[in-house]
């Protein structure tokens, strides 16, 4: 099996091909002085951007972890969200409250998509 790694750093690769499938670091904004909905909006971009450099798009998206600081900032997360994928090709998904590395930092997820 060959692993390909994208847009490595010192400590983790932004994506990775295995075995069919790639794998999504968590995915933060870039900017993280906006609303919960800019930061969605920011992070789904990134979602596409690597998805593309990997060969794929989230309509092959098969497991998603989104993680939000507050729960309640969940509903607004969504909105950015469903209308990011249409409510088409869902993935398997959780969404959970957890403290995040920056406090501006309100959304970060990760995918898994098939090639």
């Amino acid at each position: 099996m060959s692993i390909k790694r994208h847009n490595p750093s010192d400590i983790l690769s932004k994506a990775v091909e295995a075995n069919g499938f790639v794998f999504l670091a968590g995915i933060v904004a870039g900017d993280t002085s906006g609303g919960v909905k800019a930061q969605t909006k920011d992070v789904v971009d990134q979602i596409d951007k690597l998805l593309a450099q990997c060969g794929t798009d989230k309509s092959k998206i098969v497991q998603a972890q989104i993680w939000v600081p507050d729960i309640k900032l969940r509903g607004e997360m969504n909105e950015i969200w469903k209308a990011w994928n249409g409510g088409k090709d869902l993935p398997a998904r959780a969404c959970v409250e957890a403290k995040l590395a920056d406090p501006k930092m309100l959304v970060e997820i990760m995918v898994t998509a098939a090639k």
